[in-house]
């Protein structure tokens, strides 16, 4: 009833300032999405077009790699996020970066440490695959992607079956690590590290002719 009056009744800002401070009166204030206000503040994020168009039967290692983002709930009372890039033809994870931030740190750590992996061997045709995420659209990623000599492609919106790959290997990681459990993020880091050292170096896969993703790597590149 109170709020039909003021509505109804031309009155000085400051006057319907007093009478809802009076009755207890606030408004609704949505808050800004900061992804859209970091995306003004630059420019527009581009999507790129889906160039591997689920084409994940390769066998040349350092050709296509494909890089997510997923979440980590554990018992530190901070969620927890892994970044992952992995080769399509070893399945190897071949960078990875964890931390409590979901800020643009944690991709281009994540592609600082492809780059060392790779150390200079840049396939001539090497692409980057990723979702249409805010990370992925951002223009100073993708500086950093074609500074790297790699080609920049994207699933089509809503499509996590043109990722296929890398959500594989997430859904494998959460079957296998028990991350809910660890109580600081040193001791996830830990869990992780370990995993990744299993997963490239020890757990064989069918698919890989029963061999491990390095082991599958080297064989790819001696024959």
């Amino acid at each position: 009833m109170v709020l039909v009056e003021l509505l109804e009744m031309p009155m000085n800002h400051k006057k319907i300032l007093r009478l809802m401070r009076k009755f207890n009166l606030f408004a609704k204030i949505r808050r800004a999405n900061p992804y859209k206000k970091i995306a003004k503040a630059t420019k527009e994020h581009l999507v790129c077009s889906n160039l591997l168009n689920r084409q994940f039967e390769q066998d040349e290692p350092g050709k296509v790699f494909v890089t997510d983002i997923t979440y980590l709930p554990n018992r530190s009372g901070q969620m927890a996020y892994l970044s992952c890039v992995k080769d399509v033809a070893t399945r190897e994870i071949s960078a990875y970066e964890v931390t409590t931030s979901i800020s643009m740190d944690i991709v281009y750590n994540t592609l600082r440490k492809l780059k060392e992996s790779l150390d200079g061997n840049i396939h001539p045709e090497s692409m980057i695959h990723s979702d249409q995420g805010f990370h992925y659209t951002h223009p100073e990623y993708q500086r950093q992607v074609k500074e790297m000599g790699l080609t920049q492609s994207m699933s089509r919106r809503g499509n996590c079956l043109d990722n296929a790959p890398i959500e594989s290997f997430f859904g494998h990681f959460k079957d296998d690590v028990d991350f809910k459990q660890a109580t600081s993020l040193s001791e996830l880091k830990s869990l992780i590290d370990t995993y990744m050292d299993y997963y490239n170096g020890s757990r064989k896969q069918w698919n890989l002719k029963k061999m491990t993703p390095a082991q599958y790597r080297s064989h790819l590149i001696a024959a």
